[in-house]
C-alpha cells in the first residue's frame, strides 16, 4: 500500500515539474489575419487580430487558428514528456 502511494505522489511530482516546464514552452500559428501564441499548458498568451476581417471570416479562422494551436500545443507536450522519459507506469 505505502508503495502505490509513493508511487503516487512521484507520478504527482513528475506532473508538476511537466506542468511547470510546458509554461516556458510556447508554439504559435497564422492564418490570414489571425496570429495566436498558446504555452505548452494549451493556454492562450497572445491573440492579434487583422481589423479588417469581415465577422463570420474572422469567426472561421479563429477557430481554425485555435485548434491548430492545440495541435501543436499538444505535440509539444508529447515531446516534453517523452524527453523526461515518459510517465512512470505508462511505458
Amino acid at each position: 500500500m505505502f508503495n502505490k502511494l509513493k508511487q503516487f505522489k512521484d507520478l504527482r511530482n513528475q506532473a508538476k515539474t511537466l506542468q511547470n516546464a510546458l509554461a516556458q514552452e510556447s508554439v504559435s500559428y497564422e492564418k490570414n489575419s489571425v496570429k495566436i501564441t498558446m504555452n505548452g499548458n494549451m493556454e492562450i498568451t497572445k491573440l492579434a487580430i487583422n481589423t479588417d476581417a469581415q465577422k463570420e471570416k474572422l469567426e472561421n479562422i479563429l477557430t481554425d487558428v485555435i485548434n491548430e494551436a492545440i495541435k501543436q500545443a499538444q505535440k509539444l507536450m508529447a515531446k516534453k514528456v517523452q524527453e523526461m522519459g515518459g510517465i512512470q507506469g505508462f511505458n
